[in-house]
């Protein structure tokens, strides 16, 4: 096990502390850098930097950042759902390390899927039933990984999986659900 425990840490941004959200920190009592391109390869991180190493996850509107000794989750609804991000992040961490004999590191950020390809599957009635003005904000939300295929209520079952299938290999998830 590579990663035994952590100091979490919540708070809301200085700079507008009127927001809803919560952000938190979790100050890892372990370095997990060795593990963070296998993590990178795994999850297929939207951005991977290698000094200082760390890898960024976009998901459902939240950036999740590994850093070697720090886990940065921004935009919490609540200290609750920091708690199941962490947890699951741990466990990923520790798998991902456990299976490293049999995964490939990957040193580069995952390629993005593209915006037009996720609108041609989509119904583009602009119905705003998915809380958005158009069908096109909707697939752009799609790429910066704030909606998923469920959020597109009319779309068709066909289309459903079309779309799962062309966003898997882009690996965009809810990571943590």
């Amino acid at each position: 096990m590579l990663l035994k425990s952590y100091r979490k840490e919540i708070f809301r941004a200085e700079c507008n502390p009127s927001f809803e959200s919560v952000h938190c920190f979790a100050h890892l009592d372990q370095d997990v850098s060795e593990v963070i391109p296998y993590l990178n390869a795994e999850l297929g991180g939207d951005q991977f930097a290698r000094d200082p190493i760390s890898v960024t996850f976009k998901n459902r509107g939240r950036l999740i950042t590994v850093y070697a000794r720090k886990i940065a989750v921004n935009a919490l609804r609540d200290e609750e759902e920091a708690d199941k991000i962490l947890n699951w992040l741990r466990n990923q961490i520790n798998e991902t390390w456990a299976n490293r004999d049999s995964i490939e590191p990957s040193y580069e950020s995952a390629p993005s899927p593209k915006m037009i390809e996720i609108l041609r599957l989509l119904p583009k009635t602009n119905c705003r039933e998915c809380g958005q003005p158009t069908c096109m904000v909707f697939a752009t939300q799609v790429v910066q990984g704030i909606k998923g295929v469920e959020d597109c209520p009319p779309l068709e079952d066909e289309n459903r999986q079309k779309l799962r299938d062309y966003l898997r290999p882009f690996k965009i998830a809810d990571y943590y659900e």
